[in-house]
């Protein structure tokens, strides 16, 4: 009888410990958002520890964000540029008599 009741015991802890799982599960993405949430928080405290203030550790933040575009600009405009160069050379060859005039 101690056998049965201890392998009933077994069995639904084992049962609660599944469910306990499944409903403890994450979204990876959500996960990954929370961690660059986190290690963003981490930088701007150790800016504010290192600057002596949160408002001079907040303009660093913005001076190297706004470097960062200063520098992106100009590869993104290339990307979009090459981009529609290569959609302009795949949709001009499939063009039909006509069809490749501006309307």
């Amino acid at each position: 009888m101690t056998d049965e009741i201890h392998t009933d015991l077994r069995d639904a802890y084992e049962r609660g410990r599944r469910d306990a799982q499944i409903s403890r599960r994450r979204h990876p993405f959500l996960m990954t958002l929370t961690v660059l949430a986190a290690a963003v928080g981490v930088v701007v405290i150790a800016l504010a520890l290192v600057n002596g203030s949160f408002g001079i550790g907040g303009k660093v933040v913005d001076q190297n964000l706004a470097a960062a575009a200063d520098e992106a600009a100009p590869i993104a405009r290339k990307a979009v540029g090459q981009a529609r160069d290569a959609v302009q050379d795949v949709s001009g060859r499939d063009r039909v008599d006509g069809a490749d005039k501006p309307r």
